[in-house]
């Protein structure tokens, strides 16, 4: 065996041995997480910040991060999975709002930084845009998490994740375009730079597209699950790397696609059984992928770097929250006064304060060329900035939601619905075996004591209810939403089942969805 096989194998081994070890340590801390009780007070991903610390404090480094590792290893699925899991209509409604969020919020971000560090620290202006275009880009995995976790309202999840899912990809596009001032390489020409962002989500969202609705019509013609599976990783790490291969945004790509096999292909080219799988799959692979990528976010911090530069990491938190309020409060002020968005300022409040950084943000500042003058302090401010808003703010926002009462009444709402999901579910089951019976298919004396067993959980299902409801008469409207999101489901499944068999070539627009917003309407005038 030559020497360099010989090597070659050993920094394989070695590698997987790191992998294995960083595996084993975040799948341990978010295991933990879920069985002691004191540990679910906090959002998994920021225990994982906090372990990371503290092996860094100790010198213990697991993996050095990079911004190839992040963007193009960790950020795809992550990206995918919120994007098939964010139902469309929820974020066509809240289009507006996002949409000003996540691309005007980051040119005010980018310059309400930059100029702030210009003027109260001693690093040029050029070299500040890139520090705020590396803190734009908004990750609220924690925060999304925590609002699972308490019930909290639909509506702000939505406009969080919206917000998140573009404002990554339009961050990095502005880093693009800003990283060649500081090197003398390029000169900033707003009309040259106006087209070239352009490019770059044009590309994204022609390719997302292309190969969303490729593959949504792909899977019409068969029921394999486990290729059905395969084919949304593939397009989720594919549309990354042709995207950014063509010149555009891979970022945008990988959210173009997710939303279009989300909201499209899963009702046309998969079964439900098929959806609820990959569903699970991606749950999976986001949960993994945000343990590994949370400890490292925390085993990278360099104590001494950050300590050197907390006067630029200071001026840098300042200037990022306020930039963020004047954002979310004036766009929200804009969307709310144009569109109608009613965004009440309790919910402008959370989302102010939960715009926390992660792994996108030290990704761009990592990916800054090693031979630009001050580069090492774009990359503390970041890390620092990003500790700041994961710590402070990430384990302060479940306080300020109690305080603005936004949870309210959703976690009953929430055990309401788990028993009418029973509910459901059982009456399936019932009829399941009555027909059972009737075809012959199972033994009668058989069947019939099944179906004893579950009319027994019935009752007691009903009895539960009728308690419910008479301690909370609103619980009813929980009823109202689940008839009318059954009747969407049905609509759109039946379109799907139509264009499956050949009887339709496109998907129809939902009639429902409009006649409910009428009926509302009507009620509230």
């Amino acid at each position: 065996m030559s020497l360099e096989s010989t090597i070659n194998e050993a920094a394989i081994e070695q590698n997987l041995e790191q992998f294995l070890l960083v595996l084993s340590v975040s799948l341990s801390v978010a295991t933990l997480s879920r069985i002691f009780a004191w540990f679910r007070q906090i959002p998994y991903t920021l225990l994982l910040v906090i372990v990371g610390l503290g092996l860094a404090f100790v010198d213990v480094r697991l993996v050095n991060l990079s911004p190839e590792l992040i963007l193009e290893i960790f950020l795809p699925p992550l990206l995918f999975e919120a994007a098939w899991n964010i139902r469309w209509r929820d974020l066509k409604r809240d289009l507006v709002p996002v949409s000003l969020f996540a691309i005007i919020g980051v040119v005010i971000s980018v310059v309400g930084i930059a100029f702030s560090i210009s003027q109260l620290t001693s690093l040029p202006l050029t070299t500040a845009l890139l520090v705020g275009a590396s803190l734009s880009a908004t990750d609220p995995v924690s925060v999304i998490a925590l609002f699972r976790d308490l019930g909290a309202d639909k509506r702000l999840k939505t406009l969080m994740e919206g917000e998140s899912l573009f404002n990554d990809g339009v961050a990095v596009v502005a880093f693009s375009l800003l990283v060649g001032l500081p090197l003398g390489t390029e000169e900033f020409a707003v009309s040259t730079s106006v087209a070239r962002f352009f490019a770059f989500v044009g590309i994204g969202i022609g390719v997302g597209c292309l190969v969303g609705f490729g593959i949504s019509f792909l899977t019409q013609r068969f029921d394999l699950p486990l290729v059905e599976q395969s084919l949304t990783l593939v397009s989720a790490y594919g549309t990354y790397l042709i995207v950014e291969e063509l010149g555009g945004s891979g970022v945008i790509g990988v959210v173009t696609v997710g939303l279009v096999l989300g909201n499209f292909g899963s009702r046309i080219g998969m079964n439900p059984r098929t959806r609820l799988i990959v569903s699970e799959f991606w749950d999976f692979l986001a949960f993994f992928v945000n343990s590994i990528v949370f400890l490292l976010i925390g085993d990278q911090i360099n104590f001494d770097n950050l300590g050197q530069n907390l006067d630029l990491i200071a001026v840098a938190i300042g200037a990022v929250l306020l930039t963020r309020a004047i954002a979310i409060y004036g766009l929200g002020a804009i969307s709310n006064r144009l569109a109608k968005s009613n965004i009440s300022w309790q919910k402008q409040t959370v989302l102010w304060w939960g715009g926390l950084r992660g792994s996108v943000s030290i990704a761009i500042a990592l990916s800054v060329p090693v031979v630009l003058d001050g580069r090492q302090d774009i990359i503390d401010t970041v890390f620092g900035v990003v500790l700041f808003t994961l710590l402070a703010q990430g384990l302060t926002t479940k306080f300020l939601l109690n305080k603005l009462n936004l949870i309210g009444d959703q976690p009953l709402r929430q055990e309401y619905s788990e028993v009418l999901a029973r509910r459901v579910a059982l009456n399936r089951v019932k009829n399941y075996l009555l027909q059972a019976i009737n075809s012959d298919e199972i033994d009668a004396e058989f069947g019939r004591y099944q179906i004893t067993l579950v009319e027994g959980q019935l009752r007691g299902i009903k009895d539960n209810l009728e308690q419910l409801l008479k301690k909370h008469p609103k619980l009813q409207q929980v009823d109202l939403e689940q008839v009318q999101e059954t009747m969407l489901n049905i609509e759109a499944d039946t379109y799907a089942e139509f264009i499956r068999s050949g009887r339709l070539n496109e998907n129809l627009s939902p009639l429902m969805q409009e006649a409910l917003i009428e009926a509302d309407e009507k009620v509230l005038e």
